[in-house]
Parts: structure tokens; C-alpha cells; sequence
């Protein structure tokens, strides 16, 4: 069950990556460049969020299911997880920080729906979601994905 599940967390990764960029590249472009928000922005954004939510139930079912997250495990403490870095990076750092991505993106996606016009709307989704793409990229352990 648990190599299924880590096969779609790590693919569906690759689909999150690209969409979070395009949706981050696209706000940006448009805050910019001073364009009318338009209906395919918000589908954009809209896509960014709902495949950052699936991936982050996605990753939550892993962390109780993973051999590589030993909270739950027996006479390993925190003082070890800390000291190992690639524990550490699994354990702590990788779930900590994709859950801030998920919710800055999140707040983004929600704040941008509260302004009238456009550039509030796309200044909004180009500074959560930016914010999130760069912790996003921060935390991916690239050694497994390559």
C-alpha cells in the first residue's frame, strides 16, 4: 500500500510543480503588466489550489504510513531526527513546509477573491503564491526526483 501511495505523491508532485509555477508566472505577468483579471486567472489559481490540497492529503497519508518518518517509532528521539539531515528533511522540514505552501496559497487564493479590481485581485495571488512556489521548491527533496 505504501509504494502505490508514495508512486501518486511523487508524480502527482511533478503535476503540482507545473501548476503552481504557471499559476505564480501568470499572476505575476498579469500584476505587471497591468491586465484586466480575467476568467482563465481565476481558473489558474483556482487549479493551483486544488491540486496543492490534494497533494497535501496525499502527504499526510503518507506520514503515518512511511518507513521513513519515525516519530512513531520506538527509541528514536527528536535529538536523532534533528541530528540526521535526511531525517530531518522527511520528519520535519518537508511536511512543515509544504503545509505553509498549501496555506499561503490558500490565503492567496482567498484574499484575491475579496478585491473588486484587478490589479488588488492579481497583486494578491502574485505575492501568496510566489511566496509559496519558493518554499514549494525549497523542500523538495530533488535527490529522489532524479
Amino acid at each position: 500500500m505504501y509504494e502505490a501511495i508514495q508512486i501518486v505523491h511523487s508524480y502527482w508532485a511533478y503535476l503540482v510543480v507545473l501548476v503552481v509555477t504557471l499559476a505564480t508566472i501568470n499572476a505575476l505577468i498579469g500584476f505587471f503588466t497591468k491586465r484586466e483579471y480575467a476568467p482563465k486567472d481565476f481558473r489558474i489559481s483556482l487549479f493551483g489550489l486544488i491540486v496543492t490540497h490534494l497533494q497535501l492529503l496525499i502527504g499526510i497519508v503518507i506520514f503515518f504510513v512511511s518507513p521513513t518518518i519515525v516519530w512513531f517509532t520506538e527509541g528514536i528521539g527528536m535529538s536523532e531526527i534533528m541530528k540526521d539531515p535526511l531525517l530531518r528533511l522527511y520528519n520535519v522540514e518537508h511536511p512543515t513546509v509544504m503545509i505553509l505552501t498549501v496555506v499561503l496559497i490558500t490565503i492567496g487564493y482567498s484574499k484575491h477573491k475579496k478585491k473588486l479590481t484587478s490589479t488588488p485581485k492579481l497583486k494578491m495571488l502574485a505575492i501568496f503564491y510566489t511566496l509559496a512556489w519558493i518554499l514549494m521548491l525549497s523542500r523538495i527533496p530533488w535527490a529522489n526526483w532524479f
